[in-house]
């Protein structure tokens, strides 16, 4: 598998993190994937089998089997594979584990009726590409559900202030998107758009970002830095506060609900 400069910094980040993101970890909590699915659970939407694209610690992919699908679990990071393989088997689900690139996905044209991303996008090199994957191995009909952290259509102070941040904290980090870039790069893989939103998703205080990613001692300084001087608009958009002396913010979080024609 040859992988790009992006690609191989993801995978060598999440081999060396995997433990970090078990069951204690905020993306167990799979209510957003719930609530995302449940118009197509009333419209009697044919979701089986599932593909999930970087899966991490597999709780997407866990929370699709326990609704009695036939899931792949995909990931670059062999040992975030192995966290989804224990969570899958304490769960008692029965989930396939693949390893490949979110960009070029080894998967025949038509073979799925989901493609699920979760909180994984903004480390891709090429979402374009994961995008025209994503429409390839789905059949006619089929749905992609993406969900990500997210910047504002009109806060570009914002967004350029997030990208500092994430990038200091996580250099493996790529690059969040805003909704309406989201919406033309599905439209653009051939996905009709049914929903694109973004709603606040309130994240643990700064020092477990920073455990969670294993931050070096000067970044976190920098971090720290731009989060005292952190503009206006900043302050506003990830509602920057403290709570107990301990400094909090939320991610605007989008969810991305596309049907490939």
């Amino acid at each position: 598998m040859s992988l790009d400069p992006a690609q191989i910094a993801s995978c060598e980040q999440f081999d060396r993190r995997a433990a970090c993101y078990g069951t204690a970890h905020i993306l167990n909590d799979t209510s957003d994937v719930a609530d995302a699915l449940r118009d197509l659970d009333s419209a009697g939407a044919d979701l089986d089998p599932a593909l999930d694209v970087a899966t991490g610690a597999g709780h997407t992919a866990v929370h699709l089997a326990s609704r009695g699908l036939r899931v792949t679990a995909a990931d670059l990071s062999a040992s975030m594979l192995a966290q989804a393989s224990r969570l899958a088997a304490e769960r008692g689900v029965a989930v396939r584990a693949a390893r490949h690139a979110a960009e070029e996905l080894p998967w025949p044209v038509g073979s799925f009726g989901l493609v699920t991303c979760r909180m994984a996008a903004h480390h891709f090199s090429s979402v374009e590409s994961f995008l025209r994957e994503a429409h390839r191995v789905l059949r006619p009909g089929g749905w992609l559900l993406v969900i990500d952290g997210a910047v504002p259509d009109d806060a570009p102070e914002a967004e350029e202030w997030i990208h500092q941040v994430e990038k200091l904290r996580d250099p493996s980090h790529g690059r969040f998107l805003r909704p309406s870039r989201w919406r033309a790069l599905a439209a653009a893989a051939g996905f009709g758009v049914e929903r694109c939103d973004h709603a606040p998703l309130k994240q643990p205080d700064l020092e477990w970002y920073f455990r969670t990613a294993d931050t070096c001692a000067e970044n976190r300084r920098r971090v720290v830095e731009l989060v005292d001087d952190a503009p206006e608009e900043a302050r506003r958009v990830f509602r920057i506060g403290r709570e107990d002396g301990r400094v909090v913010w939320w991610w605007p979080r989008m969810t991305l609900l596309g049907r490939r024609k």
